[in-house]
This record gives structure tokens, C-alpha cells and sequence, in this order.
């Protein structure tokens, strides 16, 4: 990776993006991480809180006149922050935290004329996708969550900036990332529910969803693979896995990880034929051959990124900051 002068993290404290900020302070000269700590959490950063060239600010994204000075002079922007929580219910979540963020963040570049930002999307745009592994191309694009919607939303709005301002756009959808730090997500949740009751696990849905999982480590290698080779205005790009997972074989690792016996698992039924929640996609899988064909590859399944993670978190668990 080229060296860089100055980046910008938006949601740098969060899980992704706190291991991005430890990979970009390897070659850029200043890190601004700004984040309003709903979801990020300050001790994600504790491995590299006294690097110099680190600097970390306070600061919420819907306060657009608060961005301008600080991202002026960046080379890149990488737009991670955003709500997590693909269940919220509530619509107005997501247009203030994912899309009108975006659009403050998109505003703040043209003025202070930033010319490149990295998105981070999602697998959700694509919806219920009839053709799986779903490539880039695939359309059209209906989601089934505010949350899914949120993120393409997102995504026509870099591609009409970049467009009609000459900002860069590099827009990555990805698959369910795991790994340390994360604090939502199935993994996560199984864990915390055997922590309260070691006899049963609750799942939701029928078990039998199935999706792609990548490994955090893996999905920064794509991001660094693709920033040194991309030169197109605006591009998409799925990063995900080869294969993919049922719930039911999540809970399974899960359960041997914590090394529990005689586990009952206690599946709800769910909705709408046995997804876990109304908006649950209840098959995914990423059609990554773009990726692949430009020469990166995923170092661990789906099966060995879920278990790498259970024990990451696990570990976190055992550690008193968490």
C-alpha cells in the first residue's frame, strides 16, 4: 500500500473500524478517527492509543457543519460509521445514522474538495436475491430491511457525487464480517445467551438460514487489495467467502468453543418461513470472483472464520476490559 499523508475513519472506534485504523497507521502518517461512540467503544483502540500519529475525536456525523475542518486535506475517507442493527425497526434510525451521515459526509468533501471515500455496504442490498452466489451486477436491487435500504440509499448518493463532483467512490458490500471487537451479531449473541443459561440456547428462525462469513482480517485484505489496483470513478465490489453457513452449525461451534454438554437448542419458528426476524435474509451468498479474478483470496471458510472469531470474543470476554 502506497504511503499516505492524511486519512479519516469515520466509526474508526467501532468493530471494523478499529481494525482498520490499526492497519492504516502502518503507512499513513495521520489517522483521524471521529466517531460519537454509540457503538464504538474507546479500549477498541487501546493497542495503538499511544501511536503519535493517532488522533481521535468526539464527533456526531449529523452535525454537519462540525466535519468540514476536519477532514480537509485527507486523501481518503473511509465512511464506516453507520447503526449496526439490521432488526431496528424504527426507520428514522437509519435515515439519520446511515443515510443523512453519509450525505454529511459526502457535503464536508466537496466543500473541502476530499476526493476519494471508501464505503462500507452491505450484503442486505441485494434483498431476497433469486441468483446465489449474487455478483455485483445483480438487479434488481430489493431490499427487505430499513437497513438494507439505508446502505443502497447510501450507495446512489456516492455514486452521484462521484459523478457529478469527480469524487472517487470505492463502495465494498460485504458479507457477515466477524471477528474481535465485534459487539451485535449471531455469534456474539449466541454467546451471551449461553453465558446467562449454559442448558439452552435460544435461536431464532428454523436454524437452517445459511449464509457467507468473512473473517475481519480477511475483509481488510480485500479493501488494501482493491485500493491498490482500482483507478475506475466509482466501483462496486462484493467481499465475502466461497461458501457459506447455517445457523444451526454456528450454534453447534459455538457450543463446543464454550466447551458446554447436553445443550438443547430451542429454535423459535421465526417469520416468513423460518428467518430469524421480518427483514432477515434468509440465504447469502457473494458472488466474489470480481475479487477474485484481480488476485485476492480469502484465507479462512466461513466455517473456520465463525470459529476463529467465537474464540476471539470468547478471549475478550475473559480479559476485565471488556
Amino acid at each position: 500500500m502506497q504511503k499516505l499523508s492524511k486519512v479519516v475513519v469515520t466509526g474508526g472506534a467501532g468493530f471494523i473500524g478499529s481494525h482498520l485504523v490499526e492497519r492504516l497507521l502502518e503507512f499513513c502518517n495521520e489517522v483521524v478517527v471521529l466517531d460519537n461512540f454509540s457503538s464504538g467503544k474507546v479500549e477498541n483502540l487501546k493497542n495503538v492509543k499511544s501511536d503519535e500519529k493517532l488522533k481521535v475525536i468526539r464527533l456526531d456525523l449529523l452535525k454537519n457543519n462540525e466535519i468540514n475542518d476536519k477532514i480537509a486535506n485527507a486523501d481518503v475517507v473511509f465512511h464506516i460509521a453507520a447503526n449496526p442493527e439490521v432488526r431496528i425497526s424504527e426507520p428514522k434510525v437509519h435515515l439519520e445514522q446511515n443515510i443523512l451521515a453519509t450525505y454529511n459526509v459526502l457535503e464536508a468533501m466537496r466543500k473541502t474538495d476530499v476526493k476519494k471515500i471508501v464505503f462500507t455496504s452491505s450484503s442486505t442490498v441485494y434483498g431476497e436475491a433469486k441468483k446465489i452466489p449474487t455478483p455485483e451486477d445483480y438487479g434488481p436491487l430489493e431490499p427487505i430491511s430499513m437497513y438494507g435500504a439505508a446502505k443502497l440509499a447510501s450507495e446512489s448518493l456516492i455514486s452521484g457525487y462521484s459523478h457529478t463532483y469527480g469524487i472517487i467512490g470505492l463502495v465494498f458490500r460485504f458479507a457477515n464480517v466477524v471477528g474481535k471487537r465485534a459487539n451485535h451479531g449471531v455469534i456474539y449473541d449466541f454467546i451471551q445467551k449461553l453465558r446467562n443459561n449454559r442448558e439452552e440456547l435460544e435461536i431464532l428462525g428454523d436454524g437452517t438460514q445459511r449464509k457467507s462469513y468473512i473473517h475481519v482480517s480477511d475483509c481488510l485484505d480485500a479493501i488494501f487489495h482493491v485500493l491498490d489496483k482500482e483507478s475506475s470513478k466509482y466501483c462496486v465490489y462484493n467481499i465475502g467467502n466461497l461458501d457459506s453457513i447455517s445457523v444451526s452449525e454456528i450454534a453447534d461451534i459455538v457450543i463446543e468453543e464454550m466447551k458446554l454438554k447436553n445443550v438443547k437448542k430451542k429454535f423459535t419458528g421465526g417469520v416468513e418461513g423460518g428467518r430469524g426476524w421480518v427483514g432477515d435474509v434468509k440465504y447469502m451468498q457473494l458472488d466474489v470472483s470480481k475479487l477474485i479474478s484481480s488476485g485476492w483470496m480469502p484465507k479462512l471458510s466461513s466455517k473456520e472464520a465463525v470459529r476463529r472469531a467465537c474464540r476471539e470474543l470468547l478471549e475478550d470476554i475473559a480479559t476485565p476490559s471488556f
